[in-house]
Formats: C-alpha cells, structure tokens, sequence
C-alpha cells in the first residue's frame, strides 16, 4: 500500500488550524446531541454500527461510495471527525491513515475489530485454506465470514452500551438480532455450497480467505491482499496454469478497481468473467446492502462452482 504519512500530518495541521481538536478524554454522548456519534472506516462497520445503534447513533463512514477503502486519505474535516467522535470502529492494518489518526486523536475512544476474539483467531486450517495470501499477508476481510462478522457485532453492542448506558440493552438486544440474520446467511452459504463440481475460486484480489476457509472452497488469488498489488509474469503465468488443470470456467474480479488482469488470465484459459465482491464499499447510489451482496455473491459462485 501506498505510504500515507505526509499527507495525514498535513490534515492534521489542516485541522489545527481550523479551530482545533477535541479534547483527549472521553466525549460525553450526550454533549450538544442525544445520539451517539460513530464514525467507521469503511462500509461494513458502518453496516453493523447501523444496525446495531439504529437510531440511537449517527455513523459516518469515513470511505466514501465508489472509492477503493486501502487507498484512503484523511482531509482535515474527516481529522475532525475522527477527533470528535464518541466511538470509532475501525480494522488496524487494513487504512493505515486510519491507524495513524486514531493513534493521535482517538486512542481511548475507538474499537479495532481485529481484537474481537476468538472468532478472529484464524486456526491453522484457515490459514492453509486462503487466511494468507500467496506473500504471505494476513487477509483482513473478516466481514466474509458471517459468523465473524456477528462476533464484532456482539461486542461493538458492549462498547456502544459502555459509552450510552441508558441504551445499552437496546443496543445488545439489536446485536442479537444481527447475528440471528448472519447466521441463517451463513446457513444459506453452507447449503449452497455443500454439493459443488469444483471448490477452487481464482480471484484478482485475494480477499476471500475467511469466505473460503468457511465453506471449505481453495482461493487462488492473481494479485495479493491489496487490490493495487501487480503479480509478477511468472506468478500470471502459474495461475493461468492452475487454472487450467483445474477446469476454472470463471475468472473473479470486484467492483471497485479495474478487471483488466482477471480478464488476461480469462482470455488465457478461455474461461468467463464474473463480479465477486469483496464488499469493501457500495457503488454511488446503491440501493445494495451486506445481505444482498453477499447472496448474489452465493449465486455468482454457485453457478460458477457448477454447483447442485
């Protein structure tokens, strides 16, 4: 990923000079408003703060519609944001600006969902299924595993409740809700899946490890963990080979960056092109969801897959 120090040290001074920042301790929730003011970095934890804090929160998502979330830089209003947010949900590693803004602005009011254990442990069979990339990074997209998923939900609940006391049943009894619909989702996938002619996803970006560790698929990624890595010719060239032995019909590619490499490796093995996504982020306008990519997700792969 692209280093992001200099312009983040430039919002912040941006930000200074508007006025200045919050101050470093805990924001009263009840401060100038009665709702709880959540600020998530990209578009599934703005998912989950929505469905979790409903209208006891305001949530801005920090990745806008249609942007690439790795790629995120900070202007000095999202500074400001992050600055006067009452609690900030966000996944250390995958934005580094984030990290960075949180660290100075937001240490003690924010909840990194890579801490959410156990279900976030990926055990050693996940890690041989697709939890790492063919570098050797740490897949970060949790979100595609439901199961996972409900667990960030389950204590995103607790950390609202501890800043909104007054709310915090309301807030658990939501997060229950969550996981009830997660997990028929995940039953869906598990149903879906079970009977398949092939079980290998080739993807342009190696984002599917914890879907695939799940339903017991085998990723085999063009690209690395960030969308903008660019796979060397022998690396190209072993895939379209793997390709090839295993009989892939479909070629993987996502929404929010360009199909251009997943189309080379297509043309190679004369095989189709199909959107997976990633749900990284929602197009301009969608009138989209997690739950409804996710299942034409389901769709995409079972007939890709051949399965019954």
């Amino acid at each position: 990923m692209p280093k992001r120090r200099i312009p983040l040290l430039a919002a912040a001074v941006g930000v200074l000079a508007l006025g200045g920042l919050a101050a470093c301790g805990d924001n009263d929730a009840s401060a100038g408003s009665d709702k709880v003011s959540v600020v998530a970095a990209f578009y599934p934890l703005q998912f989950i703060a929505e469905r979790v804090g409903a209208d006891a929160v305001t949530v801005t998502n920090l990745a806008k519609p249609g942007a690439e979330p790795h790629d995120l830089e900070l202007n000095p209003q999202q500074v400001r944001e992050v600055a006067d947010a009452d609690l900030v949900v966000y996944l250390k590693g995958f934005q580094p600006a984030v990290d960075e803004t949180v660290a100075q602005q937001a240490a003690h009011r924010s909840f990194d969902v890579a801490t959410v254990q156990p279900l976030l442990n990926a055990s050693a069979a996940d890690e041989e299924e697709g939890g790492q990339d063919h570098l050797g990074g740490k897949d970060p997209h949790v979100w595609l595993d439901p199961t996972r998923l409900a667990a960030i939900a389950d204590q995103l609940a607790g950390r609202l409740g501890a800043v909104d006391k007054a709310h915090a049943a309301d807030y658990t009894a939501r997060a229950t809700g969550l996981r009830t619909d997660l997990t028929a989702l995940d039953a869906e996938y598990a149903s879906g899946l079970r009977t398949c002619q092939r079980h290998e996803i080739v993807t342009s970006h190696s984002a599917f490890g914890y879907l695939a560790a799940r339903y017991h698929l085998r990723q085999i990624g063009i690209t690395g963990l960030s969308p903008e890595d660019e796979p060397t010719p022998q690396h190209l060239a072993a895939v379209a080979a793997q390709a090839r032995q295993l009989g892939a019909t479909t070629i993987f590619f996502e929404t929010l960056v360009s199909p251009k490499v997943a189309e080379a490796v297509a043309n190679e093995v004369h095989a189709t092109t199909a959107v997976l996504d990633p749900i990284e982020g929602l197009q301009p306008g969608s009138s989209d969801d997690y739950f409804s990519v996710m299942r034409r997700n389901l769709t995409t792969l079972r007939t890709a897959l051949g399965c019954q």
